[in-house]
């Protein structure tokens, strides 16, 4: 059991820190036509969709990406914390 929890640890930290590098890229619009830049887009577009067609942006600040990891961390937690009670 230690091990798949070391490795959903790892794999969610691996997406959390995609969306930060998806969300920088943002910054600089070269950078998501590289061939990097559209393999984050395809891995974690789908996941900020929702969060984005429910959440408006504010002026030309977009938090829903805030929202996203807020979410992600805390389905982690759920999830490593019920993963914790089987064992």
């Amino acid at each position: 059991m230690g091990y798949l929890l070391t490795v959903l640890n790892f794999a969610f930290t691996v997406y959390q820190f995609m969306i930060i590098a998806y969300i920088l890229m943002s910054w600089v619009p070269q950078m998501r036509s590289t061939g990097i830049g559209q393999l984050l887009e395809r891995l974690v577009e789908p996941y900020l969709a929702p969060f984005r067609r429910f959440i408006p942006t504010l002026g030309f600040i977009d938090i829903s990406p805030i929202v996203a990891l807020i979410a992600l961390r805390f389905a982690y937690e759920g999830l490593f914390t019920i993963l914790l009670k089987l064992s």
